[in-house]
C-alpha cells in the first residue's frame, strides 16, 4: 500500500516544508521561473560562417518549470485561467502572449504531481536504470493559441542555437508530452506534433473525436472518451426513472462532442431532452433534472451568475470534468448533484518547493522585498498546513492519478525502447539514439500495473472506461464532500455496468429519487399519444377502448381480449365474461316460479272444486270431461314454463320447446271441443236435426288427439331436422355471456307458434258465433273473452320476444305462456267456481231452466 499523498503537506516535517516553500524553486537542475510566464525573444539570422548552425526567430515561451535529462518529456498544462487582452497595433511585432487571472491549483497540482512521477522514476533501479528523464512543462493558460505556441516550442526545443553536427545531445529532444487537459487545446496541438510522431499523453482530455487514429494518429491518453461516459450518464439517468431532462454544455469539442454522444445515447434509451443549449462563460426550463456536460471554467461562471438569482431547484448531472473539481463545492445550492468521476487514488507524492507566485498568493505577501514600498512581506510563520486549496487536498486524487500514469506509461515505452533484459538485469544506454517513432510504437503496446491500477491503450488509444459514481452531500459542518456511492464498469455485461451501493443525497438534501418527467407515466389501462410537436417523452394517456387493455406501464398500444373474456373496470387485465341465464336463484326467476307453480296448483284446486261438486247442473251443463281435460292441459302450460328456468342444455333446450307447443295445442283443442260442443247443442235444438250424433263425446275425444297429433308431429320434425340447442351467446352483450337455447330451425319454432295461433283465432271466430246464445249455456262468451286475451298476448309477445335481450328474451316467453294460462283459467273456470262456492242457489236446474 502506497504512503499517503501528501502533495506539500507531509506529517513530519511541516517547519522543513514551509522553510523549503519559502525559497524560490531550487533543486538540482531545476529551473523555475517566478511568474510562469516570463518570455524570451531571440532574433536569430543565418550565420554563414558558422558551417550546420541554426538559430531560432521571433519570441520564445520558456517553460514555467523544467529540467535536463537524457530523455525529456514534455508537459502542458492550464496553471493560469486567462490571458492579458492585447490591442494590437499592426505597426510592430505583437508582444507574446501573458497568463493573467489567478492560478489554478487543481491544475498546478497536476504539474507537481508529473514532477514527482518523473523523479521517482530516476530514483527507480527497475525502470529506466542509469538513465535520467527531464521535463518541460508548460503554462497554456487555458488558451489554445498558447497551446499552439507551447505545441511548436516543444517541436524546437529549447537551444537557440541548433547545431545539426554529429555533436548534438538530446537534452532538447522531447520524446512524447503529458497534456492538456482540455480536448479543444489537445485537438490543437495533436494536430501539430502529430505529424512528427511525437506522443501527446492526455490526462483529462476525453472528447471522443480525439479517438479517430486518422486525424490524432499519436493521441493517448489515460481517461476514458466521452463516448463512455456519455453512455455511462444515460444509464444513470435510466437507472432513477428520469425520461424529460435539460442539457447544457461547454460551447467546446469537450463540450459539443461529450453532448452529441449524449444525445445519442439517450435516444436510444427514449429519453427526451427538453433543451440542449450551449454557452462558453457568458449565457428557462420545466426539467428538474438537467446533465451538464462542462469544463469547470464555464460553469463556474454559469454557477456564479445563478448564485447572484436563485433558480427554481434543480437536480445537477455532472460530466466528470466539474463533478469531481474541489473547487466547485462551494457552490452550496448544487448539493445532491451526482455524475461520475475517475476512481480516486492514493499517489506517494514527496515534499517539493513550490512556485513562487502560489506562496505569494495563498499568503498574501512577498517572499522578498521587491521595492522600497513593499510592506507585506513573508515572516516565514506561514503554515501550509492551513491552506484550504485543490493543490493541498489529497482526498480525492482522481485527475491526478491519469497525470502520474501517463507520465509512467511513457516511461516504460522509452525504457522498451532503449533498454534490454539479459540474464534478468536490466541494461539501458543513455547513449542510444532513438527515433520517436519507436516510443510511439512501444506506447501503443503498454500494458503495465501502476499504482494498482492498470495502464494500457486500445487501438484508439483510450483506456478502460471505470467510473466512480459521485454525490455532493452535506456534511454536519455544512461544507459539501464528494462521497462514493457507486461504480461504473463498461467492461461488465450490458445491463450491469452500473452499480449503486450508497444511500444519496438529492437536490435539497432530499432522500427521495426526484420525478422529472414531461408527463407522467401511462398507467396500465390506458396509451400513449403523442402531443402533437413534442417529444416522445410528451404525451397524453388515453383509456383503452372498449373491450381492449393494456397490462403495462406506458402502453403505445392497447390488446383486445380473447372472445370469452372482458375487460376489468381499470382496462388493465382481460376476465372471464360473467355468464348469464334466467336462473332459479335470481329474484326475476323466483317471482316466474311462484307464479307458475301458483297457476298449475289453481288449475288443480279448481279441478278438484269441479270434481266435488260434478253432479251439479253447472259441472254438467259445460262438458264436464273436456273441462277436465282443459284444467289437465293448463296445469301443464304452467308447469312447462319451468322448463325454461335453469342453465339450458341439451335436453332442456328441446324439452322446454316441444312441451310448450302440445301443452298449449291441447289446451286450445279442449277449447275448440267446447266451443263446437256449444255450437252444436243449440244447432241439435232445431226440428230434424241429429247433428249431436257427430259430436258426442268420442268425437270430441278424437277432435282433440287429431289436433294435438299434427303438433307432436310437428315437433318432431323439427326435432330430427334441426332440434333447438344451447349456446352462448357473445353477440348481444359484449361484455357478458348470455346461455341460451338456439332455436335450431326458426321455422320448425314459427310452425309451432303458428299452429298455436291458427287454433286459437278459429277458436276465436267460433266463440264471437256462440256470444249471443242463451245466457245460461253462453260458455262461448266466457271462451270469447280468454280467446281475446290469449290472442293479444301472443301477438304482443311476437314483438317483445325479438326485441328482448339475453335471459329476457326467456322471461317474456314464460310471461306470455302465464298470461295466456291465467286468462284461459280465469275467464273460463272463475265464474263457475264463484257460481259453485258463493252462489249455490244458482247452480240448478230450475235456475238454469228458468235463465233459458
Amino acid at each position: 500500500m502506497f504512503a499517503l499523498f501528501v502533495g506539500l503537506i507531509v506529517s513530519l516535517g511541516l517547519s522543513e516544508l514551509n522553510s523549503a516553500l519559502a525559497l524560490p524553486g531550487s533543486g538540482d537542475g531545476v529551473k523555475q521561473r517566478a511568474g510562469l510566464t516570463e518570455d524570451r525573444t531571440v532574433v536569430g539570422v543565418s550565420d554563414e560562417g558558422s558551417s550546420g548552425e541554426c538559430k531560432l526567430q521571433g519570441a520564445t515561451r520558456q517553460p514555467a518549470i523544467s529540467m535536463d535529462g537524457d530523455y525529456v518529456v514534455g508537459g502542458v498544462f492550464s496553471i493560469h485561467y486567462y490571458t492579458y487582452t492585447v490591442k494590437n497595433n499592426y505597426t510592430t511585432m505583437p508582444d507574446p502572449i501573458r497568463c493573467s487571472g489567478s492560478i489554478n491549483s487543481r491544475e498546478l497540482r497536476f504539474s507537481r504531481t508529473m514532477i514527482f512521477a518523473i523523479e521517482e522514476i530516476n530514483n527507480s533501479t527497475k525502470l529506466l536504470p542509469g538513465i535520467k528523464l527531464g521535463y518541460q512543462i508548460y503554462d497554456s493558460c487555458a488558451s489554445v493559441p498558447v497551446a499552439v505556441h507551447v505545441a511548436f516550442e516543444l517541436l524546437s526545443g529549447l537551444d537557440s542555437v541548433f547545431y545539426a553536427g554529429d555533436n548534438c545531445t538530446q537534452s532538447s529532444k522531447v520524446m512524447a508530452v503529458v497534456g492538456e487537459s482540455g480536448s479543444t487545446p489537445s485537438i490543437s496541438m495533436s494536430r501539430i506534433i502529430g505529424p512528427f510522431n511525437i506522443p501527446l499523453v492526455s490526462h483529462f482530455a476525453t472528447c471522443a473525436c480525439l479517438s479517430d487514429k486518422q486525424q490524432y494518429p499519436s493521441f493517448f491518453r489515460t481517461i476514458p472518451s466521452d463516448q463512455f461516459q456519455a453512455d455511462a450518464l444515460v444509464k444513470l439517468v435510466k437507472h432513477f426513472g428520469w425520461t424529460w431532462i435539460g442539457a447544457i454544455r461547454s460551447d467546446s469539442d469537450y463540450g459539443n462532442s461529450g453532448m452529441g454522444s449524449f444525445l445519442d445515447a439517450a435516444h436510444k434509451e427514449g429519453i427526451c431532452v427538453e433543451y440542449s443549449e450551449s454557452f462558453y462563460r457568458t449565457n428557462p426550463s420545466t426539467a428538474l433534472v438537467i446533465v451538464a456536460f462542462t469544463t469547470p471554467g464555464d460553469f463556474r461562471i454559469l454557477l456564479e451568475e445563478l448564485s447572484l438569482k436563485p433558480s427554481p431547484p434543480r437536480q445537477w448531472i455532472g460530466s466528470e470534468s466539474w463533478v469531481t473539481d474541489p473547487s466547485m463545492l462551494k457552490f452550496r445550492f448544487c448539493a445532491g448533484a451526482i455524475g461520475f468521476g475517475i476512481e480516486r487514488s492514493v499517489i506517494p507524492v514527496s515534499a517539493s518547493p513550490v512556485l513562487t507566485e502560489f506562496w505569494e498568493e495563498q499568503f498574501n505577501c512577498r517572499l522578498e522585498k521587491r521595492s522600497a514600498t513593499d510592506k507585506n512581506v513573508c515572516d516565514g510563520t506561514e503554515d501550509i498546513n492551513k491552506i484550504h486549496s485543490p493543490y493541498t487536498d489529497t482526498s480525492q486524487l482522481r485527475i491526478t492519478n491519469m497525470v502520474y500514469k501517463a507520465v509512467y506509461a511513457i516511461a516504460h515505452a522509452i525504457h522498451n525502447a532503449v533498454c534490454q533484459e539479459t540474464h534478468y538485469i536490466t541494461q539501458c544506454n543513455k547513449l542510444t539514439s532513438i527515433e520517436i517513432e519507436q516510443v510511439l510504437t512501444r506506447l501503443k503496446h503498454v500494458n503495465i500495473s501502476q499504482n494498482g491500477y492498470e495502464v494500457s491503450f486500445d487501438v484508439n488509444g483510450d483506456p478502460v472506461a471505470t467510473y466512480e459514481l459521485v454525490n455532493w452531500q452535506n456534511t454536519e459542518t455544512g461544507s459539501i464532500e464528494l462521497v462514493t456511492v457507486g461504480h461504473y464498469d463498461a467492461s461488465l455485461p450490458a445491463g450491469q455496468e452500473l452499480r449503486v451501493n450508497k444511500s444519496l443525497t438529492w437536490v435539497e438534501g432530499g432522500t427521495q429519487v426526484p420525478v422529472s418527467v414531461c408527463t407522467v407515466s401511462c398507467p396500465a389501462g390506458t396509451r400513449k399519444v403523442l402531443q402533437k410537436g413534442k417529444p416522445i417523452c410528451c404525451f397524453d394517456c388515453i383509456p383503452c377502448p372498449e373491450g381492449e387493455i393494456s397490462n403495462a406501464t406506458d402502453s403505445s398500444h392497447c390488446f383486445t381480449c380473447l372472445e370469452e373474456f372482458w375487460p376489468n373496470a381499470k382496462r388493465n387485465n382481460c376476465l372471464p365474461k360473467p355468464v348469464e341465464f334466467l336462473s332459479f336463484n335470481e329474484g326475476l326467476g323466483i317471482i316466474l316460479c311462484v307464479f307458475s307453480v301458483g297457476g298449475a296448483c289453481l288449475a288443480v284446486l279448481t279441478a278438484a272444486v269441479l270434481h266435488r261438486h260434478r253432479t251439479s247442473p253447472i259441472v254438467r251443463a259445460n262438458n264436464s270431461e273436456l273441462s277436465f281435460l282443459l284444467l289437465f292441459s293448463l296445469t301443464l302450460c304452467f308447469l312447462c314454463s319451468l322448463t325454461f328456468i335453469g342453465a339450458p342444455s341439451d335436453w332442456s333446450c328441446m324439452l322446454r320447446h316441444t312441451a310448450f307447443g302440445i301443452t298449449f295445442v291441447l289446451c286450445m283443442s279442449c277449447v275448440l271441443g267446447k266451443t263446437i260442443v256449444v255450437l252444436m247443442a243449440f244447432k241439435a235444438t232445431l226440428p230434424g236435426c241429429d247433428v249431436m250424433k257427430w259430436f258426442g263425446p268420442p268425437q270430441q275425444r278424437m277432435t282433440v288427439v287429431s289436433f294435438t297429433f299434427i303438433q307432436v308431429v310437428i315437433c318432431t320434425l323439427w326435432l330430427v331436422l334441426s332440434p333447438p340447442f344451447p349456446r352462448k351467446n357473445l353477440t348481444t352483450y359484449k361484455e357478458k355471456i348470455i346461455l341460451e337455447c338456439a332455436l335450431g330451425s326458426t321455422i320448425g319454432f314459427w310452425a309451432v307458434l303458428g299452429y298455436i295461433g291458427l287454433l286459437a283465432v278459429f277458436c276465436f271466430v267460433l266463440a264471437v258465433l256462440a256470444r249471443k246464445l242463451p245466457d245460461s249455456f253462453n260458455e262461448a262468451k266466457l271462451i270469447t273473452f280468454s280467446m281475446l286475451i290469449f290472442c293479444a298476448v301472443w301477438v304482443t309477445f311476437i314483438p317483445a320476444y325479438v326485441s328482448s335481450p339475453g335471459k329476457f328474451t326467456v322471461a317474456v316467453e314464460i310471461f306470455a305462456i302465464l298470461a295466456s294460462s291465467f286468462g284461459l283459467m280465469l275467464c273460463i273456470f272463475a265464474p263457475k267456481c264463484f257460481i259453485i262456492l258463493f252462489q249455490p242457489e244458482k247452480n240448478t236446474k230450475k235456475y238454469l231452466m228458468n235463465k233459458t
